[in-house]
C-alpha cells in the first residue's frame, strides 16, 4: 500500500495551516504549527512568500492530498472520473476522498486521524457488510455497513473507544451506533459535511492546464 512517509508535522508547515494529520496531538501545545509556523528546511527568512497563481494551485493540490492521505497517481484518477461527471468536479472529487473506507472510519471515530484509520484497516480490524476489506481506498456506498470484527473488540483499544466515542458527532451522510461500534453510509456527502477550507476550484484548474 503506497503512502506519504514524509513527516506530518513537515507536511502541516509545508503548506502553512494545520492538517490535522496527528490526531489529538494537533490540539495540543506540541503541534508543530504553533511552535514553528514557517516552511520546513533550510532558511534565513522565515517569512513566507507570495506565491504565482500556478504556485497557489499546486500548494491547494497538496493540502488536499496530505489531508486525505493520497499519493498522485490516484488523486489524477479521481479528478480524471470527476471530469467524466456532469456535476462540479471540485465537489466530486471531495465525495469520492470522502468515501474512501479509511476516511469513513475516521469520520465514524474509530480513529483520531486518518493515518491511523490506514493502519486500522489494513490490519483486518474493520468489516463492510461482515465481509473483511482491508483496502483503505476502497469507495463505501450508500447502506454499506461498516463494523468491528468481532475478535477485535476484545482488545483494549476497541473497549476503550466506546468511551471515546460518547461525545463524538458524525457527519449527517453516516450513522453510528456507538455501543455495538457499528456505523452505516446514508446518503452521499454533502459540500457542508466536507472540509470548508478546500478551494477546490484551484486544484482542477491545476489539472486543466
Amino acid at each position: 500500500m503506497a503512502r506519504n512517509l514524509d513527516p506530518k508535522c513537515k507536511q502541516c508547515r509545508r503548506e502553512g495551516k494545520k492538517l490535522f494529520l496527528k490526531g489529538e496531538r494537533c490540539y495540543t501545545q506540541k503541534c508543530a504549527m504553533i511552535k514553528k509556523a514557517y516552511p520546513p528546511g533550510m532558511h534565513r527568512d522565515k517569512r513566507r512568500r507570495g506565491a504565482s497563481e500556478y504556485g497557489l494551485q499546486l500548494r491547494e493540490k497538496q493540502k488536499v492530498k496530505r489531508i486525505y492521505g493520497v499519493l498522485e497517481r490516484q488523486f489524477n484518477k479521481y479528478f480524471k472520473e470527476a471530469s467524466q461527471k456532469k456535476e462540479n468536479i471540485g465537489e466530486v472529487i471531495l465525495r469520492f476522498l470522502e468515501m474512501r473506507f479509511d476516511n469513513v472510519v475516521y469520520r465514524l471515530g474509530f480513529a483520531s486521524s486518518r493515518s491511523q484509520a490506514r493502519q486500522l484497516v489494513s490490519h483486518n480490524h474493520f468489516l463492510i457488510n461482515n465481509k473483511r476489506v482491508n483496502v483503505a481506498s476502497y469507495r463505501v456506498k450508500i447502506n454499506d455497513i461498516i463494523s468491528v470484527k468481532k475478535s477485535s473488540l476484545n482488545q483494549k483499544y476497541f473497549k476503550d473507544l466506546k468511551g471515546t466515542l460518547k461525545n463524538h458527532q458524525v457527519p449527517s451522510w453516516l450513522s453510528l451506533d456507538k455501543d455495538k461500534l457499528k456505523g452505516k453510509v446514508v446518503a452521499l456527502p454533502k459540500k457542508e459535511d466536507i472540509e470548508s477550507a478546500l478551494e477546490m476550484q484551484l486544484v482542477v484548474e491545476y489539472y486543466s492546464r
